[in-house]
């Protein structure tokens, strides 16, 4: 969670909502993504996403069965919806998001297979949010 916390910071840093998500193989980060939704003009370009498509690009496959996300924030329903279709075999994340999250639509959104578990680094991760945020709004 940690490296996924350093994606958020470099988020933070670009001016993005600051999430950040790493995907791990055989105790090996094999995909990183932060939010890039204004830096590439692309509602999509969310952490998750684009450390699902690093990953999945770097094994050649489209399944991700044997790999886990770590994400410092909850995916949104997008998220969870690509999560899904890749078959990822854990999700890990700090903070919830009572207002965008994939449990404010439905708690099953992920794969059946699919273990999640929620608070590594929640302090963390929601300070970095909460001070965007208050930085926006200065």
């Amino acid at each position: 969670m940690n490296e996924a916390l350093k994606q958020a910071k470099m988020a933070f840093e670009e001016g993005e909502i600051p999430v950040g998500a790493v995907v791990v193989s055989k105790n090996r980060i094999i995909g990183r993504g932060y939010n890039q939704t204004e830096k590439l003009q692309d509602v999509t370009a969310h952490a998750e996403m684009l450390a699902i498509t690093s990953a999945a690009n770097y094994l050649g496959s489209k399944y991700l069965a044997e790999c886990r996300m770590y994400v410092t924030l909850e995916p949104c329903a997008m998220c969870a919806g690509a999560l899904f279709w890749a078959q990822m075999g854990e999700v890990y994340f700090a903070a919830a998001d009572s207002k965008r999250g994939f449990h404010q639509y439905n708690s099953h959104m992920l794969h059946p297979k699919t273990k999640v578990f929620s608070g590594i680094l929640k302090e963390e991760s929601e300070t970095l949010v909460l001070d965007f945020f208050r930085k926006l709004r200065e």
